[in-house]
């Protein structure tokens, strides 16, 4: 594999494992949710259009999202101090019960596709994952990914 190619593969791969992992856990939550409850819990409370940058969608979309995280109890929405007509959106105890217990669910869905890897091949993975974590810390506007 070229070097330019390495990026854009492991992008792809680890869609791949998020879509392969939600199927075969019958997890059908949109993984918007995840990426928003991902985005808050690393970031704090975030306005619905900074919510809607981050995870590249429209703020209407973003908007009926969190309005279904609300009604979910796994985020709230509180008034903006600085700004009236504005909201700040934050992840609740629950979502954050929530964020963790799907990372589990995945983790152990996952986890027998990766058993037969051996300690050098364990090493290479957590470094690579340790290296995309340190540049992915956070994107251009300034939001934890």
């Amino acid at each position: 594999m070229q070097r330019q190619d390495v990026i854009p593969s492991l992008v792809l791969s680890g869609y791949a494992l998020g879509r392969i992992a939600a199927q075969d856990a019958g997890n059908d939550a949109p993984a918007a949710q995840w990426r928003v409850l991902t985005l808050l819990e690393r970031s704090g409370p975030r306005r619905v259009g900074e919510l809607a940058a981050a995870a590249r969608t429209t703020q209407p979309g973003m908007t009926r999202l969190v309005g279904v995280l609300e009604r979910d109890g796994l985020v709230l929405r509180s008034p903006v101090a600085e700004d009236s007509r504005a909201t700040a959106v934050a992840i609740t105890e629950a979502g954050s019960d929530a964020l963790q217990a799907w990372r589990a669910e995945f983790r152990d869905t996952l986890a027998p596709r990766f058993a037969g890897l051996a300690d050098e091949d364990w090493s290479i993975l957590t470094r690579a994952a340790e290296i995309l974590a340190a540049h992915t810390t956070n994107d251009s506007t300034g939001a934890a990914q």
